[in-house]
């Protein structure tokens, strides 16, 4: 016959493991909830994500950009446009030169080679699909992360215009 011992419980011990399985829980959240933030700060010091390019004339959305990174060059390419409402709603690079010559805006690739220089990204160009042409470009994130300061120039950077986008 098999004899079972029972060990006389310790209240203390009891208080002690539920203390120290509290401590360990509460570590666990505070660690999940700092991973969880660190990506959205990630996000902000990196102009990798998606952008608003809003008209600087009539200060209306024209297009939504996505920014990516790769081997520490972004490019930027448009997702989606936003057409006034005269306007054709699936509009081409008419003016563009070369394999972009009629294709999509939306798809296009409007600004790539931007390689980090200090507190920006320069030394590459930007396509304005309005106009074909091709701009020397530079940019840098604003307002926290939260806007993005967009240069495009002929020559040297005092001799262009910028934008402001926002970040979506």
């Amino acid at each position: 016959m098999m004899t079972i011992m029972r060990h006389k419980q310790n209240p203390a011990g009891k208080a002690r493991a539920l203390a120290l399985l509290l401590a360990l829980a509460f570590q666990g959240l505070t660690a999940a909830a700092a991973l969880t933030v660190l990506p959205a700060r990630a996000d902000e010091a990196s102009p990798v994500g998606l952008w608003k390019n809003v008209d600087d004339v009539s200060g209306k959305p024209r297009a939504l950009i996505r920014l990516t990174e790769s081997s520490g060059v972004l490019q930027g390419k448009i997702e989606k446009v936003f057409p006034g409402p005269n306007e054709d709603p699936n509009p081409t690079c008419e003016k563009c030169e070369g394999a972009n010559k009629n294709a999509p805006v939306v798809g296009l690739v409007i600004l790539d080679g931007l390689k980090k220089d200090g507190d920006e990204h320069a030394g590459g160009q930007i396509l304005d699909p309005d106009n074909g042409k091709v701009y020397r470009s530079s940019v840098r994130l604003t307002d926290n992360g939260k806007k993005l300061s967009v240069r495009g120039y002929i020559g040297v950077p005092m001799l262009g215009r910028s934008q402001t986008w926002i970040r979506q």
